[in-house]
């Protein structure tokens, strides 16, 4: 069965009429939303040959020593599309820059690679949050593969994110009795039905029904039962269940 992030987000309300999803080709992407990867680990020799490896396919990347390092030096207009960080880093650890980058609430795919592979650790990390876990010395391929997922996924996250943006700018326009009126109608209920819970007339239902569908710039009831689950779930809740699935089939956990 698809999940409920593939079934909400199947369709983007954008401003105006329904559009198709974005074309995920780099050239038709602004430079801005270009995907950034960025790398911290402390061996510069691996540091080197990893940024060379993504741009051999065209991936912008940029790389630390450290989480000091990227403290100072990052420059935080550009929002990273993944994270590839070493367990084991000078000062804050790999997993420790990771807690902190999730409590700050950046939702950014992370990639964690080691030389020492540890069960407990690796858990750990893959329940944190983290998509990959790479044991050095690891594939080009290997590497290049996690890399596309993790881009994948922050891509669907930003445009889950502007949809979820623009059903909410389009919600705000309901007023109050509209809000009441909505998810009734979305729960499949009559209008009369609708009438008698609200303490209302049936024809002032239908106006509101009607106002409902125009402001939400939507064609039919199932539209709306589209939008109105985006509400009641929320970003964090479909992002939540894409990464949980991909956890729950990572080799790591499935070991278990």
């Amino acid at each position: 069965m698809e999940s409920f992030v593939h079934q909400v987000f199947s369709k983007q309300f954008l401003d105006g009429d329904e559009v198709a999803p974005r074309r995920s080709s780099s050239r038709r992407e602004r430079a801005d939303e270009e995907p950034v990867v960025v790398i911290i680990e402390d061996n510069a020799a691996i540091r080197d040959a990893l940024q060379d490896l993504l741009q051999s396919v065209s991936l912008k990347s940029q790389i630390y020593e450290c989480a000091k390092d990227f403290d100072e030096r990052h420059n935080m207009v550009v929002v990273p599309s993944c994270f590839v960080l070493d367990i084991r880093l000078p000062g804050l650890s790999g997993l420790d820059f990771h807690e902190r980058i999730v409590r700050s609430g950046w939702r950014v795919p992370v990639i964690f690679i080691t030389a020492h592979a540890d069960v407990q650790i690796t858990v750990r990390a893959m329940k944190e949050g983290a998509i990959d876990f790479l044991v050095k010395p690891f594939r080009e391929q290997e590497f290049l593969d996690a890399v596309a997922r993790a881009v994948s996924l922050d891509r669907g996250r930003r445009s889950a994110a502007e949809a979820l943006h623009a059903v909410h700018r389009r919600f705000m326009r309901l007023t109050r009795r509209e809000r009441e009126v909505m998810p009734l109608v979305a729960a499949g209920k009559m209008n009369k039905q609708i009438a008698g819970e609200l303490g209302i007339s049936e024809t002032t239902v239908k106006v509101h029904r009607g106002s409902i569908m125009r402001k939400l710039s939507v064609r039919t009831v199932a539209d709306l039962v589209r939008i109105s689950d985006v509400i009641s779930h929320g970003l964090t809740s479909a992002m939540e269940e894409a990464r949980t699935d991909h956890m729950t089939h990572h080799p790591a956990i499935e070991a278990m």
